[in-house]
């Protein structure tokens, strides 16, 4: 295995900031393992794994990161490798706690705590995050056969639950030695899956080409998954195991009742090179029987494989009564292209969504014509046709999130955690039963809209928890501001209302601007400055909370806290941020001649910097000087400069954006911290005495 990992990996995987050091060998073998779990996970090419190796002395236990889209979600997977010589790796509650306290950094966009690695992720990570139900992996790669200590996973479960009070935000696995042997060999030998099955129920196609159907158990889909993994899925044209909260409601179907599994389930269709008798049984018709599949490939229901292992592995009892039905088509004696061909018809045919079916109800055709007769304007109402223009109108969609956040804290929350759900009965009816006017439903759109603009903007200079906070809150924020509104005109088809309705529009990029700071003043308060952002506005009885305690500021006029939501500024002091250079250089925390880097702070920062700082890495380094007005000698010219001084003149040559800056959060000592922490503990040591 090491030899294969040099082979493949030695020559993308980045170890300049380790070369020359004793343990660079091993050190290279811990990154390759990582990018390896990450071909295992995101079945990427070897460039793309290499890429994804963020490893370094502060990388907070994060090893990878890579981010993809999956199905309808946005996935992002983190990787926590170790190597051993003899496959002895070990991974205790101290390894545990390091890869979680990692996560919970990235929850919070707190990107400054890595390594300047992560810097071309960043902004891939941001928006993943922030996109409708996105889904964290946490890998441990382990060159190891040895199964975790029991402490470890209790723990590990205990870290994960906590992330999922009402979402299934986090998962875990272990990617062992096995499987990293298995992936190794594979790259170079496509790995053929032979699956051993009992079929019930036979039926056979003979004409024009060889295919079986019947019924098999949930039981042996889920060992064929364990045994497999994702090489189930060679032949498809995606690798769709694992894709959507569809996932969810097939695992919930069979755990609940698994009796009915077969009648509410599609199936799965399997392809093969070829089918041989096996064990039990001769395939006769209404029979069972016992079959080999050489080279089979799952080729559709593929959620429904992945959903059947979480149940079996969740209630093995309950989810093993489950059956459904399989389709086995042999390719022994088809023409060559003939297998492609019923891969592509497979994966291409629309599913019906369940909003496909309320886009039928009456009360949808009426909007549509309200919309059009009252309003001039364009509500659509069928998937596949084109969005509007903004100005034109909007979608069914858009209208059942904005509906759900002016409703209730609750639905507010439910449309962040997963907006497919507003389709069934218990939320729909709550939305569109007591039949919105269409100036209603278009005053709550643009209400959304315009609480979305605002906070875009905000995102533009936000940093710490107030970034966290404008990624995270548009549905809540949108809630609160309803709530905060004089809206008995809403239904009002009048010159007066509509009038109104503008000047209440234009008055919410302000109302964001400070609700914005109340809202991580009040999750703070109620649950702690370490909390996640993201749960306090998807948990239920959470966002009813903040949505509380937020809505009396609101309606007051009292600003918030200038250093509100940045952790960094709260840590420091107001005020005393503009003098960190002056108390790093009295203190002489910073050696003469040592070699600071530049990270992004700010989502456009985060989206435009990494690019230009990659066509010269020299932009992202400067020397320090004992000088209190211009400590830093920027790489690139040689030039000392103020750490504001410097950020600005990047930000004014990458982007164009020439904006004061506070430069002190931008520029980090390695292993250390930014100017900012750095002068804080200082000020503490001063203080204190030590």
């Amino acid at each position: 295995m090491r030899k294969k990992l040099i082979e493949r990996f030695r020559p993308l995987v980045d170890m300049d900031d380790v070369a020359g050091r004793p343990d660079e060998e091993q050190m290279f073998l811990s990154r390759a393992v990582a990018a390896l779990a990450v071909k295992i996970e995101a079945a990427c090419s070897d460039e793309e794994a290499a890429r994804s190796v963020i490893d370094s002395s502060t990388d907070k236990g994060v090893d990878a990161v890579a981010v993809q889209q999956r199905g309808d979600r946005q996935h992002v997977t983190l990787v926590q490798a170790k190597w051993s010589d003899k496959g002895e790796a070990g991974f205790g509650e101290h390894d545990a706690a390091a890869v979680m306290r990692g996560l919970d950094y990235l929850l919070e966009l707190e990107f400054h705590r890595f390594g300047s690695k992560i810097d071309r992720h960043s902004a891939a990570i941001d928006a993943a995050l922030n996109s409708p139900s996105p889904k964290v992996t946490v890998v441990l790669a382990l060159v190891t056969g040895t199964d975790l200590h029991q402490n470890t996973k209790s723990f590990l479960n205990e870290v994960v639950d906590k992330h999922n009070l009402d979402d299934d935000l986090v998962e875990y696995k272990v990617v062992n030695l096995r499987d990293l042997h298995r992936e190794i060999l594979g790259e170079h030998a496509e790995r053929k899956v032979d699956l051993d099955m009992q079929v019930d129920g036979v039926g056979k196609i003979e004409s024009p080409y060889t295919a079986y159907y019947g019924t098999v158990s949930a039981e042996a889909i889920a060992g064929w998954y364990d045994e497999h993994g994702r090489h189930l899925t060679a032949r498809n044209i995606r690798d769709a195991l694992d894709l959507s909260d569809v996932n969810d409601k097939i695992r919930a179907t069979l755990v609940k009742e698994p009796e009915h599994f077969w009648y509410l389930s599609n199936g799965i269709t399997l392809l093969c090179d070829r089918i041989r008798k096996h064990g039990k049984g001769a395939p006769v018709a209404g029979a069972g029987a016992g079959f080999r599949l050489e080279g089979a490939s799952l080729i559709n229901g593929a959620q429904t494989v992945s959903a059947v292992h979480r149940a079996m592995r969740q209630k093995p009892g309950k989810a093993s009564l489950g059956r459904l039905l399989v389709r086995i088509i042999s390719l022994e004696d088809c023409p060559e292209d003939f297998g492609d061909r019923v891969t592509v018809a497979a994966n291409t045919q629309n599913p019906t969504q369940e909003r496909d079916f309320r886009s039928r109800r009456p009360e949808q055709f009426d909007l549509r014509h309200d919309f059009a007769l009252s309003l001039g304007l364009q509500y659509v109402i069928k998937r596949g046709e084109p969005d509007p223009a903004s100005e034109e109108g909007c979608t069914m969609e858009e209208a059942a999130i904005a509906l759900a956040a002016v409703h209730s804290p609750e639905l507010a929350a439910q449309a962040k955690r997963d907006a497919s759900t507003l389709w069934g009965d218990r939320y729909y009816r709550q939305l569109f039963g007591q039949r919105p006017t269409a100036h209603r439903v278009w005053r709550c759109v643009r209400l959304l809209r315009k609480v979305r603009e605002s906070l875009e903007r905000e995102k533009e200079s936000a940093v710490g928890r107030l970034a966290g906070a404008a990624s995270y809150g548009d549905l809540l924020l949108t809630h609160v501001l309803y709530r905060a509104t004089d809206t008995a005109d809403i239904d009002d088809e009048s010159d007066e209302a509509n009038v109104a309705w503008e000047a209440r529009l234009a008055g919410v990029p302000d109302r964001v601007r400070r609700a914005l700071a109340w809202m991580v003043i009040v999750i703070d308060g109620a649950y702690g400055r370490n909390s996640q952002l993201g749960t306090a506005v998807k948990a239920e009885d959470r966002a009813t909370l903040v949505a509380d305690g937020l809505y009396g500021r609101v309606l007051g006029d009292e600003e918030p806290p200038s250093d509100a939501g940045s952790r960094l500024d709260q840590e420091s002091g107001a005020g005393r941020l503009t003098n960190a250079v002056r108390v790093i250089v009295d203190a002489g925390r910073i050696q003469a001649g040592t070699v600071l880097e530049f990270r992004p702070v700010t989502g456009p920062e985060r989206r435009q910097l990494p690019r230009w700082i990659e066509e010269d890495p020299r932009r992202a380094r400067a020397t320090w000087q004992d000088n209190k007005t211009k400590p830093l000698v920027w790489s690139v010219d040689g030039k000392a400069y103020a750490p504001s001084t410097l950020v600005r003149q990047m930000r004014r040559m990458a982007m164009g954006n020439d904006q004061q800056v506070q430069g002190t959060l931008h520029w980090h000592v390695p292993e250390v911290g930014s100017l900012v922490e750095i002068a804080r503990g200082a000020r503490v040591a001063a203080e204190t005495g030590d």
